[in-house]
């Protein structure tokens, strides 16, 4: 008579488990994008312009028609402000920065602007 060696049931489940390292290595690879991801605010324009801009000369049509829109309008100590900016963050990547600020009397000439960058000149 020969014996028949029967498993507790459960080695049987024990051996469909999946081990927790495995698990562990599966969610850090889903939540991976989640940790380096980026987030950008505004919108770019032709920094290359700036040079362009005569302080009692630049209309605001002038403006527009070398930057587009402005992507913000404000009034700074009662003058009208355009800015344009672009700012990207990234949390395991660098940050880059450019905004430009133009300030206009009330016949709509640029009065002032302010440009600023972390992107280094090329």
């Amino acid at each position: 008579m020969s014996k028949s060696v029967s498993r507790p049931a459960s080695s049987v489940v024990a051996k469909k488990r999946i081990p927790c390292c495995r698990v562990i290595f599966c969610i850090a690879l889903l939540a991976l994008p989640l940790f380096s991801g980026c987030a950008t605010v505004g919108r770019d324009f032709p920094a290359y312009q700036v040079g362009r801009i005569r302080i009692g000369e630049t209309t605001r049509e002038d403006i527009r028609g070398m930057f587009g829109p402005p992507w913000r309008e404000g009034i700074e100590d009662g003058t009208k402000t355009w800015t344009y900016g672009k700012y990207q963050y990234g949390l395991l990547g660098g940050t880059s920065t450019k905004d430009l600020v133009v300030r206009f009397d009330e016949r709509g000439v640029v009065t002032s602007y302010t440009y600023n960058t972390t992107t280094p000149s090329r």
